[in-house]
C-alpha cells in the first residue's frame, strides 16, 4: 500500500482548516489501521475541513528526516495552532480528537 501524498498539503489561508501529516511504513498493519482509523475520525469529526498527506518513510526518507520522526506511524497536526504529533495506529479516537484540538465531549 502507498498512499503517499494521497491529500497534498494545501497552502489555505483560513486558519480553521485542518492540515494533518501521517508517517507510515509500508502497509504493515499498524500503519493499515492507522490510516483506516484517521479516515473515519476525520471524515466523521473534520468533514471537509482538513487536507491529509500520508507519507510512506521507506519512499521519502527526506521528508522523514526534515520531520524528526521518531516512531511510526505518526501524525503531525501541522495547522490550525500548535504543531501536535501523535504516535499509533489512532485507535483510540478520544486521545487523537484531544490531541487535534477537538472536543466532542466523549
Amino acid at each position: 500500500m502507498t498512499e503517499q501524498n494521497r491529500f497534498p498539503l494545501a497552502d489555505t489561508d483560513d486558519d480553521s482548516h485542518y492540515r494533518l501529516r501521517l508517517f507510515i511504513t509500508g502497509a504493515s498493519p499498524n500503519s493499515t489501521r492507522a490510516i483506516s482509523n484517521l479516515n473515519e475520525i476525520c471524515e466523521k469529526y473534520l468533514k471537509g475541513n482538513y487536507t491529509l498527506e500520508i507519507i510512506d518513510v521507506h519512499q521519502q526518507p527526506a521528508i522523514a528526516r526534515s520531520e524528526q520522526i521518531i516512531a511510526l506511524p505518526m501524525l503531525i497536526k501541522k495547522a490550525p495552532g500548535t504543531e501536535r504529533r501523535l504516535i499509533g495506529d489512532m485507535s483510540d479516537t478520544e486521545k487523537v480528537l484531544k490531541g487535534l484540538g477537538i472536543n466532542t465531549g466523549i
